[in-house]
């Protein structure tokens, strides 16, 4: 059962309770994340994330682990391009006490100054760890090829350059300018009674003050352009995409079933041909990323040096052909597909909690399992045909290929 109220200081809440599992997750989404940052403060909303987990008024850093680890649960938090989620999962019968660390690490951590030099060290780690994952790495660089060194192009991250210029004050006056009321939501989903829930609550929450919400401009330009980062690695990596739709866009569902077909599944067309029937790659696929007001749609595969091109081509000949060639068995397995995995999904109290907190950011509402499977089962083949046609063109390809390749490798693809 789905339920919205608000906090005594109207911060958002978002329950969906179920009394078929033992466990419970609450959740704090905060409305920022890396677009958000200017280029000088690339990186502190990620920063910020890490800090928060370094001690409180009440617990060290080392309390707080044992404190969840003797519940047996999960304490822990993520940054996006647009917003910065701290979240517990417990057992039922230890939801206040969750809750409890969860409010006293978000509004009681006291960000020690001599916490901060080892922070910034570990996230060093995590920069190299990135640059070193190649298959992640490539993202990174699609990204800031298509939106820019601003904005959504930015690192999560951030660089080891922002990274070493942060300080204590500079986490306290990001947290005074986004950690407010208004820039909060708070997402409930597992095993627990709303009247109980909000008590603790508005009792661990309710102190909170009015903020004022992160504002962004216009959406960025994507910026059509072929790319090579020349690197030396076992194997070669590639991303193709265009600029798609956002995330609120009506048109959502037929891009869903867009991309399952070309690349979202085992049997979509870019598994089947280029790694199943040619052998060319161990990993491809499409993906899709959307925001508040723009998105990309794009193509990762992980290839031999002396295939770049020739995979490269592939991609976009297979793209190119989509609004000829989609058939009614193809949308049919596709919608089916989608429903099944938004299902099992949602087994999960985690996938329930993150669904309800991002169906209250983007829309300001909740959007039901069963009117998902409707608007779904309503995309036509039509559709579908007419959006791949509206975002395939040759002039609006970007590639980057990151790997031991000459620069010239993928010229004359587009």
């Amino acid at each position: 059962m789905f339920i919205k109220e608000h906090l005594e200081n109207g911060i958002p809440v978002v329950m969906e309770s179920f009394k078929t599992v033992r466990a419970v997750a609450v959740g704090v989404w905060v409305k920022v994340g890396s677009r958000y940052e200017a280029r000088a403060e690339n990186g502190i909303s990620h920063f910020l994330e890490h800090m928060f987990f370094k001690g409180t008024k009440k617990y060290t850093a080392k309390d707080i682990a044992v404190e969840i680890d003797t519940m047996g649960g999960d304490l822990n938090a993520y940054t996006s391009r647009e917003n910065t989620a701290f979240y517990v999962k417990v057992l039922d019968e230890y939801l206040e006490k969750g809750v409890n660390l969860l409010s006293e690490i978000f509004v009681h951590s006291t960000f020690p100054e001599d916490e901060l030099e080892k922070e910034k060290q570990i996230i060093r780690e995590e920069i190299k760890m990135v640059e070193d994952t190649p298959d992640d790495y490539i993202h990174d660089l699609f990204n800031e090829t298509v939106w820019g060194r601003e904005g959504l192009g930015q690192s999560i991250l951030g660089t080891r350059e922002t990274l070493a210029s942060f300080t204590r004050e500079n986490i306290i006056s990001h947290i005074r300018r986004y950690y407010g009321t208004k820039d909060l939501v708070i997402a409930c989903a597992g095993n627990f009674d709303h009247a109980e829930m909000m008590k603790i609550l508005n009792h661990r929450f309710g102190g909170l003050r009015q903020g004022s919400e992160p504002k962004i401009g216009p959406a960025p330009a994507f910026s059509s352009k072929a790319k090579v980062f020349p690197k030396d690695l076992s194997e070669a990596h590639i991303c193709i995409g265009v600029p798609a739709i956002s995330q609120v866009s009506e048109e959502r569902y037929a891009l869903f079933i867009l991309n399952s077909i070309l690349g979202g599944s085992v049997s979509s067309r870019l598994f089947q041909e280029i790694r199943e029937n040619r052998g060319l790659a161990y990993s491809v696929f499409s993906f899709t990323s959307s925001y508040l007001d723009t998105g990309l749609w794009a193509v990762y595969a992980g290839v031999s040096k002396k295939r770049v091109s020739e995979v490269a081509d592939l991609i976009v000949r297979e793209m190119m052909r989509l609004k000829e060639t989609i058939t009614a068995d193809e949308l049919d397995k596709s919608q089916r597909h989608i429903k099944g995995n938004m299902l099992l999904a949602l087994e999960s109290t985690n996938s329930r909690m993150n669904n309800i907190a991002r169906q209250e950011m983007y829309f300001g509402k909740y959007i039901s399992p069963d009117e998902i499977i409707k608007a779904v089962d309503q995309v036509t083949l039509d559709q579908v045909t007419d959006l791949s046609e509206r975002l395939i063109r040759k002039s609006l390809f970007s590639a980057v290929v990151y790997g031991p390749v000459e620069k010239d490798v993928i010229n004359g693809i587009f």
